[in-house]
Order: C-alpha cells, then sequence, then structure tokens
C-alpha cells in the first residue's frame, strides 16, 4: 500500500457493536462441549479479470483483525468483495457495487463460480472488465482504503504460493478455478 501503517492501538471491546458473539452449547456423541463464536456475515467475492492488461484486478488493504494475530501480514491480497449487508438487494446485486466500490469499474454480466460456507456463506463470481467499462477510481468508500493491484495472469501460479505476499483463501480458490476453466492449462 501507498501509505504505511503506524500507531496502531489494540483493546479489547467489552460489548462489541458491529458483530454478535454468542457462546454455543451442545451434546455431541455423549460430551457436552461448549465454544465462543463470532455470528458471520454473508459476503460476496468478485475475481476480476483485465482483459486489455491480461492481469487480475485485485484489492490490498490492511485488515485489523489480521493484525491482532500477524501484524506483519495484516496488509492484504484480495478479491473485490464485501459484506451482504445493503436491504433489498440481491446477492448479484451486492457484488456489483462492490465492483464499483472498489475497483471503479461497472461490470453488467457476473458469473457465479460457487457458494462455499465459511462461517456465513461466501459466494463468489467471475467478471471481466477493460477500461471502456471504467466509471470511477475506486478505492473503496469513506471508511476504506484500499489500493488496486494489477496482477498478471502469467505471474499467479506463482503468487498463490508466495508466502510474502498474504493473501486470503478465497483469492487462491478464484485462481484454481480460472486455471482450470478459462485458461486450459
Amino acid at each position: 500500500m501507498k501509505d504505511k501503517i503506524t500507531d496502531v492501538k489494540i483493546v479489547k471491546v467489552a460489548k462489541p457493536k458491529s458483530h454478535d458473539i454468542y457462546e454455543v452449547s451442545y451434546t455431541q456423541s455423549g460430551k457436552r462441549y461448549t465454544k465462543e463464536v463470532k455470528k458471520s456475515l454473508d459476503v460476496v467475492k468478485i475475481l476480476l479479470y483485465h482483459k486489455q492488461k491480461d492481469a487480475f484486478v485485485l484489492v490490498k488493504q490492511f485488515r485489523a483483525l489480521v493484525n491482532i494475530n500477524h501484524p506483519g501480514l495484516a496488509i492484504r491480497y484480495e478479491l473485490c468483495g464485501g459484506r451482504e449487508d445493503k436491504e433489498g438487494l440481491s446477492t448479484e446485486e451486492i457484488a456489483k457495487e462492490e465492483v464499483v466500490e472498489e475497483t471503479g469499474y461497472k461490470v453488467d454480466k457476473l458469473e457465479k463460480i460457487t457458494t462455499l460456507v465459511t462461517g456465513g456463506k461466501m459466494t463468489i463470481f467471475y467478471a471481466e472488465v477493460d477500461e471502456s467499462m471504467r466509471i470511477n477510481c475506486g478505492g473503496g468508500l469513506e471508511d476504506e482504503n484500499i489500493e488496486l493491484v494489477y496482477f498478471p495472469v502469467k505471474e499467479a501460479k506463482k503468487f498463490m504460493f508466495d508466502e510474502s505476499k498474504p493473501k486470503r483463501p478465497a483469492l487462491m480458490f478464484a485462481f484454481c478455478w480460472f486455471f482450470s476453466n478459462r485458461c486450459g492449462d
């Protein structure tokens, strides 16, 4: 990212306002278990392929949650995406809005790759973009600081296993899908 992250302060919140924490108790095979869990929201992720650049359009941003355990890995490469928290919009409509907000490209057509269950549901889409589809510079909303990265397809397989470049498993999954379904290699 362009800006260095500084002055990080971590304080345990007694009463969180954005996520509900639950204690779940259950019996399995005659033994009682109790687990503390955070309710997850459903999310959308979009693998964007830029046709003119022969590159994936990724986002790079600071993740405070990762910073708690691994400060050196808190700036991650990710697929474009976000929470399904917009009332009245379908999963696909939310995905299209996330593409505009984070990357500045307006997509009309998304191809659904799959839906995974990772706590909440994660629906992954694929779309192709080019510069004629750019309507703004992207970068996210006011409370986000997102850097766009055009990652060449020819370097993606090596990138997947480069541990010096933190990334989410969904990104690696989407790359594998692309190489199996779009590249033919």
